[in-house]
């Protein structure tokens, strides 16, 4: 969507606004000399005081404009001039000003920063996620055209036996339950993307759902479980079904939930006794696509997907050391 327009008519600078203020101030002393004088009838020649207070005022003056010029003015055509150059793809424009006069344009010009630093982010962000994408797509979308060729060219001269023939149509379903699952984790991006509705879910209500989802796996509670987190249901679900099938994938039998809670947040552990998260990965897991199981199927977007959606519900995950075998996961969300 284009961004909207300002309506286009005339508006006076800011510059031109304090100027004429000052202006203004400064034939104030003026009109009122040129009063009394006019009132007492006397000499027409001004008299040196006269002549001093009125180059004092001037004086001031011009003392003021230079100062709202260097602390008005000034910086917020600074400001300006970043923005345009920023929109123009320079990012070297991210930068504090050198002066910025009042405490107003500090706050303002530090929104600033941080509004184009998440742009500048979020453009290098959607352009790496596009690249892999491509690159995920690719691999299955070749080897289905690869093996649909092969079969189309079957001839008379060399004919595939039916092991041969089932091996390639195996590939062709395998690769396209790969598409089918990549697209599934992309529809739920972008959900984590964009955050549902408001809602509550009860910890209790996801233990229950989690046993109905993973019978493999046995889940248990610990802690204040009778609490509820500021998470809608369907984004709850997402988030502890994605952690769960991580664990299980991992090989873990027990999974816990320990869970507790103060006035306003609530801390989830997720621990699991699976074959836990070498020291070489640690800095990776949250990262789209990275994954250590894909000769299995895995797609590398379950936990940047958690991560994604716990984010833009005002909620955060981080990865804990652990002293022995497993995982542990550190959800903090609001109560």
């Amino acid at each position: 969507m284009p961004a909207p327009k300002v309506r286009t008519k005339w508006r006076p600078t800011l510059a031109l606004i304090v100027y004429a203020v000052l202006l203004a101030v400064m034939a104030l002393p003026i009109l009122i000399v040129i009063w009394f004088r006019a009132v007492e009838a006397s000499s027409n020649r001004m008299a040196p005081t006269e002549i001093a207070a009125l180059a004092v005022v001037a004086m001031l003056t011009l003392g003021i404009a230079y100062v709202l010029t260097r602390t008005i003015t000034g910086p917020v055509d600074a400001l300006i001039a970043r923005t345009e150059e920023i929109a123009r793809g320079g990012k070297g424009a991210i930068q504090p000003l050198e002066s910025y006069g009042t405490r107003e344009i500090a706050v303002l010009s530090q929104s600033f920063l941080d509004l184009a630093g998440k742009l500048v982010d979020r453009t290098e962000y959607v352009r790496s996620f596009a690249a892999h994408v491509s690159h995920e797509l690719k691999s299955p979308l070749t080897a289905i055209r690869g093996a649909a060729e092969l079969l189309r060219d079957d001839g008379v001269e060399r004919p595939m036996t039916k092991a041969e023939r089932l091996h390639f149509l195996d590939n062709i379903v395998a690769d396209a339950a790969r598409l089918d699952s990549l697209l599934l984790r992309l529809r739920e991006l972008a959900q984590a993307e964009t955050p549902l509705a408001q809602g509550r879910s009860s910890i209790l209500d996801i233990l229950s759902s989690l046993r109905g989802q993973f019978p493999a796996l046995d889940i248990s509670g610990k802690g204040d479980t009778d609490i509820s987190v500021a998470l809608p249901q369907e984004a709850a679900g997402i988030v502890f079904a994605n952690l769960t099938e991580n664990a299980l994938q991992h090989g873990a039998t027990l999974l816990e939930l320990s869970v507790s809670a103060d006035v306003r947040t609530a801390v989830i552990l997720v621990r699991d006794d699976g074959g836990g998260i070498s020291e070489a990965n640690r800095q990776r897991v949250f990262q789209p696509f990275f994954s250590t199981r894909r000769e299995q199927g895995g797609t590398g977007m379950g936990l940047s997907i958690v991560h994604a959606m716990l984010s833009s519900h005002g909620g955060t995950i981080r990865l804990l050391q652990t002293a022995d075998a497993g995982t542990a996961f550190e959800i903090t969300m609001p109560v």
